[in-house]
């Protein structure tokens, strides 16, 4: 029987673009086959967005061959054929027998592979933070003559400036996350079971906005009193009650692309602390954002707003936010002090400016936004304001 390919987030040209600016970074590193095996890397090859990373896995990328070859466990090689560009003899299954085998695993199979290929004395990159020491050691045991170069973050710096294609793709992730957060703003009211908030909330971010679905669900957090001074707990037991305050944080996913936001709601009249801390957090968000252009750093937009709130008598002693792009998080620019990562057009980020003051008190309010030739766009649009519900 014939796999059929389903629908795709982007069109092969997309993946070849992305493969040769790879393979000019390997040229320049001197490797000649490139083992990937960090999932959000092998979304951003293929398209392939499946959850099978807790097996062994690689994407195996050769400066001499136009398409990589993608060796995984033989069960999930159908999800292969359906969603990445990849054609049907570039998947290879490896057989059950190595799954939870103390002697012999997936990796194995990708070290024969590379000996195939004739890899066994030529430069090999791996991502050597993404192995177990125990794999690391493996590649080099079973591959002695090759000359093995850390890679781990070689696809991360090629990643961090998106493609118009893939802010188009953010652009409707983040139309999600505002559906998700104004549903939230519907739900939330006393005697509500946090459960069921969360439940409207997971339903909207499936069913998506303006006719595009969600194809995933990313993290969502859901602090309330008394626990809104912690950030990455999830929705519990508790019913809703009057005077409860809530902070969420959630993420629109489309074809693996996340765009993220955060929101603060007071059931009922908040304190005058929290209203001051708002007002104090939305202009140190207008002032990040107005410091956003290209040549600018991520210190530079995280200073504008850590000198704003504390003209306005609050610090806020964690990082601003990061990178973000595929499954929520890109490890290669934070928007803190010190990081001198100049912007870039096109490059997006997570404008985090949860603050968390007390173990019982904090707030949050964030944006997913891309940097333009100009300055700074906004792709999460729901309301800057402090959602207070009756």
């Amino acid at each position: 029987m014939t796999i059929s390919k389903g629908p795709q987030a982007f069109p092969r040209s997309e993946y070849l673009r992305r493969l040769t600016a790879l393979k000019s970074e390997m040229v320049w590193r001197g490797i000649d086959a490139l083992i990937v095996n960090n999932s959000c890397n092998i979304t951003y090859l293929t398209g392939y967005t499946a959850r099978s990373a807790y097996v062994p896995q690689a994407l195996v990328v050769s400066t001499h061959q136009e398409e990589p070859t993608f060796i995984l466990r033989r069960m999930d090689a159908p999800a292969a054929f359906h969603q990445s560009f990849l054609e049907r003899g570039n998947v290879i299954g490896y057989p059950e027998n190595l799954i939870a085998n103390l002697e012999k695993d997936g990796f194995d199979t990708v070290i024969d592979f590379l000996h195939e290929l004739g890899f066994a004395k030529r430069g090999l990159g791996l991502e050597l933070g993404e192995l177990s020491m125990k794999t690391g050691q493996k590649f080099k045991e079973r591959m002695p003559n090759a000359r093995i170069v850390d890679c781990t973050h070689a696809i991360d710096w090629i990643r961090s400036v998106k493609s118009d294609l893939e802010i188009s793709i953010m652009r409707e992730a983040a139309a999600i996350a505002d559906a998700a957060i104004m549903r939230a703003a519907e739900v939330i009211r006393p005697g509500v079971r946090e459960a069921d908030v969360m439940a409207e909330i997971a339903a909207a971010l499936a069913r998506g906005a303006n006719g595009k679905a969600g194809t995933d669900f990313a993290s969502m957090f859901f602090c309330s009193s008394p626990r809104t001074g912690t950030c990455h707990i999830p929705w519990s037991e508790d019913i809703i009650r009057e005077g409860s305050q809530i902070n969420i944080e959630l993420g629109g996913v489309r074809h693996g692309y996340v765009s993220a936001i955060m929101r603060t709601f007071s059931v009922g009249q908040p304190s005058d602390r929290l209203r001051r801390l708002h007002q104090a957090e939305v202009s140190g968000l207008e002032a990040a954002l107005n410091t956003v252009r290209p040549g600018a750093t991520c210190s530079d937009v995280a200073c504008a707003f850590y000198r704003t709130i504390e003209k306005n008598g609050f610090k806020k002693e964690s990082r601003c936010g990061y990178a973000i792009g595929i499954d929520w998080r890109e490890p290669t620019a934070s928007l803190r002090e010190g990081d001198m990562t100049e912007l870039k057009p096109n490059m997006t980020f997570h404008l985090m400016l949860g603050n968390w003051i007390e173990e019982d008190f904090g707030y949050v309010i964030s944006e997913t936004f891309r940097v333009t030739e100009t300055g700074a766009e906004a792709l999460t649009r729901a309301p800057r304001k402090l959602f207070e519900l009756c």
